[in-house]
């Protein structure tokens, strides 16, 4: 018997649309070297661009992105980027300067999301960082991903993770 895929809910998908924006906002950061705030700024000011594919539109996206959501998440993660990247690189094959500056973006949201929302499943941190690395990040990066947040998910959260793997 096949397991049937449920239709992602509404909030479900204001909550994935707001890490998108979320991902390219850090990236946005850590490229330009803007303040923050003056990254949100940028995207809450874009208009539409109708030659984009939906996920790369940020206008679109901020339409059915939930905004708190990704006010939070763009600001604590550059907030705690030193901690976050302390928690991910002992993890890594590679210097975390080594690493593709998208996928270093979903990792240090998925760090924060594990070591700072207790509320958020880790199986959804994960898959959420995964769906991530395919929509923006290099062909094979969501494995490396999921392979990354895996581990740090046993660290940070290991009661959670070994209650689950019963």
């Amino acid at each position: 018997m096949s397991e049937q895929r449920r239709e992602p809910s509404k909030a479900q998908l204001s909550r994935h649309a707001a890490r998108e924006l979320a991902v390219q906002g850090l990236y946005q950061w850590h490229l330009t070297e803007k303040p923050i705030a003056a990254v949100e700024a940028e995207f809450r000011a874009q208009v539409a661009d109708e030659d984009l594919e939906d996920h790369e539109n940020w206008h679109k996206v901020m339409g059915i992105a939930d905004l708190a959501l990704f006010h939070h998440l763009l600001h604590e993660v550059a907030r705690h980027r030193r901690e976050l990247d302390a928690s991910i690189a002992p993890l890594l094959d590679r210097r975390l300067e080594d690493l593709d500056m998208i996928e270093l973006a979903i990792l240090r949201l998925g760090a924060y999301e594990l070591a700072k929302r207790p509320e958020v499943p880790y199986r959804a941190v994960i898959n959420e960082g995964v769906e991530l690395a395919k929509s923006f990040g290099a062909t094979e990066g969501h494995k490396y991903v999921n392979g990354i947040l895996d581990k740090l998910a046993a660290r940070l959260r290991g009661a959670e993770v070994s209650a689950r793997r019963r």
